[in-house]
């Protein structure tokens, strides 16, 4: 079977017992701070499991795309090495919520794989979980005694809590899981030592394939556990590892899965060693099969690589394929984005996400990887001046490595550096400092990396408290489209500890606050309690499908009703930033094309933010025009058209605009503003008619990654005042310069009598310096046959001093010069030695100047004649200048 086939089978043995084949989720994750990337299939339904969303059926089946990058056995650093582990991988998975439990679960497994997929049964070994006395969890006998009426016994192995009992998190939904494992090992293998043994233990040919999740408990803050009001089935099986076994390869990336991507690497590499035959080039060929597609489905799914945050992440991963195809492929120049069209081709049945942005995507790729060559190249170049010692110029190195450096060694907190900022791998760093005779103070490089890890631990941990339920009613209706004040009740609230502050988090039956979505921010107001006391709402989320309001106290008694207020000045100002957002997204694609589209807004009482898809700068001209275009709508005060429960397809059928990587409902909501012009999906909150946004200004327009720009705009007052501060502005510069005709002119002519000056300035200088070479040709000792000349001069730069160097070794023959100089508390070395010196005496300026730096606490570097110094200690100026007396003497 092909792995097309594999995966239909799956989806169409599920539907068969009554399952509703549902989309991936974007990998993405939205409104759940715990993750920022779908990394298993459940996370889509969690809200159903948390008992916070109703399910829309009561079974599922489907195929998601995760991400994994840390974790068990899934370092980003390991993927590749191995042969079954992924960062970007396809979990197929068939669900129950509150409806078949263990007995079905099982049997349709053991169907499926041995029935539809015909896999021996021999080969097959499944796990249940043998219970833990000191969590008090009994044996899972139902499992047990289910498998034993299909497997035999000597295949049925009990696991530990690690591996059998399957948790979300630190508290929440959770129950025993049933792992199913193949043995892929040859026969004979398999007759010396048995399958069971091997089982969960990192055996590259015995995988766990399947995990049967039976979601039975619901864990507390206190580590307890209570029964689940409703019993769910979760499981998910490795697509890539499924298609392995049934391919009967030994490794995932034998499938094809990955072989088209593979054999396209290795045409295009410069060794075109072919896969298999060489260890290294094949562990560099997986990386890049393997990581290519978490990069491009997670840029499809509208997470860009940054460099903070999941942005971040994805940067690494594409950098770590960048190296390795340097390193051991060849690959000098951008090559990534080139396998895109192929990605995208091979995903176009089941994932067409990428095939309908592989343009974007490649472009996108593209400039990261032209970007980090660069950076490689900056990093190569920063480790060459710490040998050289050049480094000690700039102060953030003078004193904390320089005493490393005297012992060649380079500091750990260099390398991290490196790696951290430039991607420079810390293989690569100890094997360069090997060649220039250094060592690298891996202790400390270990020690730079735990403080990063434990520094992005403190800024995201949380600690959450369990829910205090008031009302047992999860029905949670939103009411601001209509209204921004409303009667509700509390339906539960916890306590959270974010960054060492606490704040409570309120879930009301009713609310007319806004939770922070596509953009735009949670609404800020207050809750009036019915004794009277007010309760400021700081802020407005959503998360995992509940509305949250942050508050900083709760009152003793919240069972009453109270009466919810959103704060309205702030919800209008939002409000006509979003609707001026929808209005720049359709005059945008007038004036530059339909090509467009969002990638990523802010909405906000402020301004409004808003990321576009876009390869060129946009022109004033473009920006006047896009300007104009939005005035002019706002002026036709068109009114809001808004429908709420259209169905989806409806909705993209009638030619709405819809963004990728959102994932939308089967109903939605449909924003029109004049039909001919701007219409697109969006939950949030509008002004009644176009006229409120009262007057648009666009005031920033940036770069924020390959092929995304930015626009920042103003609307209303914001953009009254803005206007008003520029008039100002404009007003001042003419009183400063007397109140010029033409303003433009006048600074003009200002500009070009400073250059005017500065250029004198330089010809003063130039001067001087020519005026010094004589007072320091008249200087020269002759020594041994050369003449030494070493001097401090008064000089302001260091382009000065270098003038004055050659300008004296054009009358001075046989020299050896070093010139010392105070740049604005900083000291300089400069040393200057004739060609025909530095060869009859074997002389070397670059080895010279580096032995001087030592005196003023620096390093330096240049060529065999002419090489230069900087450090941090001024003091040691005359010194070095006594010092350089000793290479002539």
């Amino acid at each position: 079977m092909t792995a097309t086939q594999i995966r239909q089978a799956f989806l169409d043995f599920f539907a068969s017992k009554g399952h509703v084949i549902v989309p991936s989720a974007p990998i993405v994750i939205k409104n759940d701070p715990t993750l920022m990337f779908t990394n298993a299939g459940m996370n889509q339904f969690k809200s159903i499991f948390l008992g916070e969303e109703a399910a829309k059926f009561p079974r599922a089946v489907d195929t998601q795309r995760c991400l994994r990058v840390s974790g068990k056995h899934n370092d980003l650093e390991e993927v590749g090495i191995d042969t079954y582990h992924h960062t970007m991988f396809e979990m197929l998975g068939n669900w129950s919520f509150g409806d078949y439990f263990k007995k079905e679960a099982i049997a349709w497994s053991w169907e499926l794989l041995t029935e539809v997929y015909k896999l021996p049964k021999d080969r097959l070994y499944v796990t249940y979980f043998e219970g833990d006395e000191k969590e008090k969890l009994e044996k899972d006998t139902e499992a047990l005694n289910l498998w034993k009426t299909f497997v035999d016994e000597a295949n049925i192995l009990p696991g530990n809590k690690k591996d059998n009992f399957w948790e979300m998190g630190e508290t929440g939904p959770c129950g025993p899981c049933s792992e199913i494992h193949y043995d892929s090992r040859p026969d004979n293998e398999r007759a010396l030592v048995s399958g069971a043994t091997l089982v969960n233990a990192d055996h590259d040919q015995v995988i766990e394939i399947w995990n049967l999740v039976f979601m039975q408990f619901n864990r507390l803050k206190d580590k307890s556990l209570q029964p689940l009001p409703a019993q769910h089935v979760d499981t998910g099986m490795g697509f890539e590892r499924l298609v392995r076994v049934l391919q009967g390869k030994t490794s995932n990336y034998d499938t094809d899965v990955f072989q088209p991507l593979i054999k396209f690497i290795t045409i295009k590499s410069d060794s075109r060693v072919e896969y298999g035959s060489n260890l290294k080039a094949d562990i560099a060929k997986r990386v890049i099969a393997d990581h290519i597609r978490a990069i491009a489905f997670t840029i499809a799914d509208g997470q860009l690589p940054a460099s903070t945050g999941a942005g971040y992440v994805i940067r690494r991963i594409l950098r770590r394929a960048v190296r390795y195809g340097y390193d051991r492929l060849g690959f000098q120049k951008p090559f990534l984005y080139t396998l895109i069209p192929l990605l995208a081709n091979e995903f176009k049945d089941v994932f067409p996400i990428v095939e309908t942005q592989k343009e974007f995507i490649a472009k996108v790729i593209f400039e990261e990887e032209m970007s980090f060559f660069r950076t490689l190249s900056s990093g190569k170049n920063l480790f060459l001046q710490f040998i050289q010692g050049t480094i000690f110029k700039n102060d953030q190195f003078s004193s904390e490595y320089y005493t490393q450096y005297e012992k060649n060694i380079i500091p750990g907190k260099f390398a991290f550096e490196l790696s951290d900022t430039y991607g420079f791998p810390i293989d690569l760093t100890e094997l360069m400092a090997r060649e220039e005779g250094f060592s690298v103070d891996m202790e400390s490089f270990n020690d730079a990396l735990q403080a990063q890890k434990s520094r992005s631990r403190a800024a995201t941990a949380i600690d959450t408290g369990d829910w205090v339920i008031v009302k047992d009613d999860d029905t949670v209706e939103f009411t601001g489209y209509d209204e921004t004040e409303s009667i509700a009740h509390v339906v539960k609230y916890r306590k959270v500890t974010a960054k060492g502050k606490e704040q409570y988090q309120i879930v009301l039956d009713k609310t007319p606050f806004y939770a922070e979505s596509g953009g735009q921010v949670g609404d800020k107001g207050e809750l009036v309690f019915p004794d009277g006391e007010v309760i400021e709402v700081t802020d407005t989320k959503k998360e995992n499908g509940l509305i949250i309001h942050y508050v900083d106290k709760i009152p003793d008694d919240v069972e009453d009703a109270l009466t919810a207020i959103v704060e309205p000045q702030q919800r209008h100002s939002t409000e006509s930033n979003h609707s001026a957002t929808h209005l720049l997204h359709a005059a945008m694609k007038q004036v530059l094309g339909s090509h467009v589209n969002q990638k990523g807004s802010l909405v906000n009482a402020e301004y409004l933010r808003f990321d576009f898809s876009h390869f060129a700068k946009v022109t004033d001209e473009e920006i006047a025009q896009i300007e104009a275009i939005v005035n002019e709508k706002v002026r036709e005060n068109i009114p809001l058209k808004e429908e709420r429960g259209v169905a989806y397809q409806t909705a993209i059928t009638s030619g709405v605009t819809a963004l990728f990587g959102e994932k939308y409902g089967d109903f939605v909501r449909v924003i029109t503003f004049d039909d001919q012009f701007s219409k697109e999906l969006c939950g949030g909150t509008h002004v009644k008619a176009t006229g409120q946004i009262g007057f648009f200004k666009i005031i920033a327009e940036s770069a924020v990654a390959a092929g995304v720009r930015r626009i920042e705009a103003i609307t209303g007052i914001a953009a009254e005042n803005y206007i008003n501060e520029q008039s100002k502005l404009v007003q001042q510069l003419k009183e400063l310069l007397k109140n010029p005709k033409d303003l433009s002119k006048s600074v003009e002519s200002l500009l070009d009598e400073n250059n005017r000056l500065k250029k004198e300035i330089e010809k003063s200088i130039l001067e001087k310096s020519s005026g010094l070479k004589n007072e320091l040709a008249e200087k020269a000792e002759l020594i041994n046959g050369i003449n030494f000349i070493a001097q401090k001069v008064q000089l302001p730069n260091a382009d000065a001093i270098k003038n004055l160097a050659y300008q004296v070794k054009d009358i001075v023959s046989d020299l050896f010069l070093v010139l010392a100089a105070d740049i604005d508390g900083k000291p300089s070395l400069t040393v200057m030695i004739a060609e025909n010196i530095v060869k009859d005496k074997n002389l070397n300026a670059g080895t010279i100047v580096r032995e001087l730096a030592k005196e003023i606490k620096g390093g330096g570097g240049g060529q065999p004649f002419f090489a230069t110094a900087g450090g941090s200690d001024v003091s040691g100026l005359e010194k070095a200048l006594e010092k350089a007396k000793i290479f002539v003497g």
